[in-house]
């Protein structure tokens, strides 16, 4: 199968569950011009960095915390750019307070971030895997902003064996436009079950050339354990070193 949203999806967030019932996501990240192929996924101490090759300067657009996670409570949080530590930290409150984990707090640091200030006006996205206080249930959100705003953000029930995705593009590789909210969120079966398989098997869908390069950046796989707390994740790169 070919990725749900076209050849370009630049960068895309999965929700979803396995079909033994573990939670998982899933990160892709493509790119056409030689500046946004040059960055590769880096694991930290809890989570995830997209971050520069060499020493290629820092650029808080294309070089961001992508994923963060908290085995202490199951939360997870996934997305393409400065939103995500905002969005973590506010989730981990909910947690702590015991107040639920509703879409609404997400829209509204969504709609706070905005659209990305380039000249295509990208949407922000973002995906949030969390639990209600001292119980094991699994709460699945996902957001974008777009240039024509505000945010829209979904409740998600996947079922085992499906991943439900968000992308900031859909559409023609020359002509990227933003990800139609109208259409709803395409959900794609997939039988992998762990963090390794996830990333290599949105990677594998998502193989595209642009003028003759391959688009691929990376592709990350995260899996909560049986224990229903602790993440193990998995990172796909085009860039070896």
């Amino acid at each position: 199968m070919k990725n749900p949203n076209g050849p370009y999806p630049g960068r895309q967030i999965f929700l979803g569950i396995t079909e033994k019932g573990n939670p998982v996501f899933a990160y892709l990240v493509t790119g056409r011009s030689p500046a946004s192929r040059e960055r590769k996924a880096v694991p930290t101490g809890n989570g995830i960095i997209i971050g520069p090759l060499g020493d290629i300067p820092y650029d808080p657009l294309r070089h961001y915390t992508a994923v963060r996670y908290d085995n202490g409570i199951g939360l997870a949080v996934i997305s393409n750019g400065i939103q995500t530590d905002a969005i973590f930290e506010t989730y981990r409150l909910l947690y702590h307070v015991a107040s639920a984990p509703t879409k609404s707090y997400l829209k509204k640091l969504m709609d706070g971030a905005r659209y990305e200030p380039d000249s295509l006006g990208t949407p922000r996205i973002a995906g949030v895997i969390t639990s209600p206080t001292g119980k094991y249930d699994h709460v699945y959100l996902v957001s974008i902003i777009t240039s024509s705003g505000p945010a829209t953000a979904w409740k998600l029930q996947p079922a085992p064996g499906t991943l439900i995705g968000i992308s900031t593009y859909a559409g023609d590789m020359e002509k990227p436009e933003a990800f139609r909210i109208d259409e709803g969120l395409p959900v794609v079966p997939f039988d992998a079950e762990t963090p390794e398989d996830i990333a290599g098997f949105i990677y594998d869908i998502s193989a595209e050339t642009h003028q003759g390069n391959d688009i691929r950046v990376c592709a990350v796989g995260g899996v909560r354990q049986d224990d229903g707390l602790d993440w193990q994740t998995a990172a796909i790169n085009c860039h070896k070193n």
